[in-house]
């Protein structure tokens, strides 16, 4: 008995839900924009217009979903670049912090690190007096050799053979020897040139923070993100002012004719030559901050590669910050 009074309900029910529920769809409106700017309300968006920005709304005129305009090709080739930007922004800035970590952790203060700089350096000059010493050597055995040969010469004496080969390999170590001279002397100004910008970098993270510069803006020689190419916006206006200035170094200094244009994006065309410089600068937003990225790009070639990891392209991206700042500053 019961189970024909609940077989009942369900005749009555079922129908009256489903019923309410094509009401309730149909109440549901679209709305959207044409190219044309011409605003349309339907239950159904034709085919010709599913590209446009449209808003679903019910009854009460309240929007429930929003469904984005469709991206055009090359706005999709836009986007990618723009995520591949901020990926290489993250990973610069993450190698950043870790190098800043590793600095932190390995020298407790200034005074630590000069006398590390200076027992490398005295080291490496060590090293350079061994070097020395065996060319004088090398020097001293091929002078040697050669006047017994000349000796012999005189004396209408053949010279051996194997005093030749031992003349020709005396003088091919020399030869290496003044390679590894070279190599050693290129070494040594590497490393006294990265221990000071660890210094240099060392005694920014440590200094003491001065409420007197609290409101000043800082220049970008003096600033951590000088390397990154980063600059990071105080607010939305000033950010609007600092993406002209940025577009306009990206010309200034591009050797490849323009690519892209946008609001977020602006893009020099791709390296053809070895030595092409292609730069770009993205307009990104990171946990309600703004910032600018300059990235450049060189041929895909050995040339192209030393082009970007020479000082000329550092010059150009450390230089980056400072160029917006002044520019700024005199506006």
């Amino acid at each position: 008995m019961r189970f024909k009074y609940r077989l009942l309900a369900l005749i009555f029910i079922v129908p009256l839900l489903l019923c309410g529920a094509k009401d309730s769809y149909a109440k549901k409106m679209y709305r959207w924009v044409d190219e044309n700017g011409r605003v349309f309300f339907s239950d159904l968006v034709p085919p010709d217009q599913i590209q446009h920005k449209r808003e679903t709304m019910n009854e009460n005129a309240r929007v429930l979903d929003v469904v984005e305009k469709a991206k055009t090709p090359e706005q999709l080739a836009q986007q990618k670049r723009l995520d591949a930007l901020r990926k290489e922004q993250d990973k610069i800035i993450a190698k950043q912090a870790a190098d800043d970590k590793v600095l932190l952790s390995t020298y407790r203060s200034l005074e630590d690190m000069n006398k590390a700089l200076e027992n490398k350096l005295a080291l490496m000059d060590g090293e350079k007096k061994m070097i020395e010493g065996n060319r004088l050597r090398m020097e001293q055995q091929l002078l040697q050799q050669q006047l017994q040969a000349a000796n012999l010469e005189r004396n209408a004496k053949k010279v051996p053979e194997k005093l030749l080969k031992e003349i020709a390999s005396t003088r091919q170590q020399i030869e290496q020897n003044v390679q590894e001279m070279a190599r050693h002397e290129s070494n040594r100004q590497s490393v006294e040139k990265e221990f000071r910008a660890d210094i240099a970098r060392f005694e920014f993270l440590t200094q003491p923070y001065n409420t007197n510069q609290k409101n000043q803006p800082q220049l970008a020689t003096d600033n951590p993100v000088n390397e990154l190419g980063l600059f990071t916006c105080l607010d939305a206006g000033q950010c609007d002012k600092a993406w002209k200035i940025a577009t306009e170094f990206v010309y200034n200094f591009a050797t490849t004719g323009r690519d892209v244009e946008n609001e977020k994006l602006v893009m020099t065309a791709a390296p053809f030559n070895d030595d092409d410089l292609s730069l770009s600068v993205s307009r990104l937003e990171k946990g309600g901050i703004q910032q600018i990225f300059l990235d450049m790009r060189c041929k895909d070639s050995n040339m192209g590669r030393e082009l970007c990891s020479s000082d000329k392209a550092r010059a150009i991206r450390r230089g980056f910050t400072t160029y917006i700042q002044l520019q700024l500053a005199s506006q």
